[in-house]
């Protein structure tokens, strides 16, 4: 029988449909999601680093600050959730330069996919990281006595604001990582643009007692409009303007450098 013969009685079926964004973005989620096996020191950073902060904190400042570790836990463990989600957004700058030196990018942009659905895919493995080290945390501090007066729904709606707030900042590590060929440098620049803004915030004082030109940056700084909505929410007391001014960073650094992260890669 020829060729020919066979493939006519070759039964006809319709091609699948393309994979959606959605689709492409959750297999390489799961992709970023595997390099926790593969790649077991970043589980190490994730959670020694909010256990040490959350523990040297409490206790070195706590009874200076507020009298009492326990009356410091209240203020401070909003703030440390925040600065954590902030830290590990770094870890998507570092991985995209990784990959992007292996030539796995290139392969990438030869398949017919999504064209962001590789940064979506790391955002997937940041909101990952953002949930294990945020659990963590807020775990430790219910064993040290930390109580949050708004109960679960409150600490759900919290979480639902530092995706959020990972969500955001992530895109400026995912921009560096294109700009900048080697992870540790991507790592170093990114901490020096998050330090200040970090430190010179509400996360660990109240700016009471901080000096005019100070606090007059602080009461506008991101990271402490998102700290002062995130006190709120998981203390019962949020008002719909704190939440919004904390998603004002996040959903702007999105608008902007999401189109800026595809402009960068499609021109490499």
């Amino acid at each position: 029988m020829s060729d020919a013969t066979s493939l006519g009685r070759l039964p006809k079926v319709a091609r699948p449909a393309s994979p959606s964004a959605l689709s492409n973005a959750l297999v390489f989620g799961w992709r970023a999601v595997l390099k926790f096996k593969h790649v077991p020191e970043q589980l190490f950073d994730l959670v020694m680093t909010p256990i040490m902060f959350t523990l040297l904190f409490t206790f070195v400042f706590g009874g200076a600050l507020a009298g009492s570790p326990a009356e410091y836990l209240q203020f401070f463990l909003p703030g440390i959730l925040v600065q954590t989600v902030v830290f590990n957004a770094v870890y998507s700058g570092m991985g995209l330069s990784t990959d992007l030196g292996k030539g796995l990018f290139d392969r990438f942009r030869s398949l017919p996919i999504w064209s962001l659905s590789p940064f979506a895919g790391l955002m997937v493995g940041d909101i990952l990281r953002h949930l294990i080290a945020a659990s963590i945390i807020l775990t430790i501090g219910l064993i040290l006595g930390y109580r949050p007066e708004a109960g679960f729904f409150g600490v759900l709606a919290a979480f639902a604001l530092l995706i959020a707030i990972g969500f955001g900042v992530g895109w400026i590590f995912i921009v560096l990582g294109l700009l900048i060929r080697t992870p540790m440098t991507v790592m170093t620049i990114g901490f020096t643009f998050i330090f200040p803004l970090v430190f010179a915030s509400n996360i660990m004082v109240d700016p009471a007692t901080m000096p005019d030109w100070l606090r007059a940056f602080v009461d506008v700084n991101p990271v402490s409009l998102m700290t002062t909505a995130l006190r709120g929410l998981m203390g019962g007391g949020a008002t719909l303007g704190q939440v919004a001014l904390a998603l004002i960073a996040p959903v702007a650094l999105t608008a902007i450098l999401a189109p800026t992260t595809l402009w960068l890669y499609l021109r490499r």
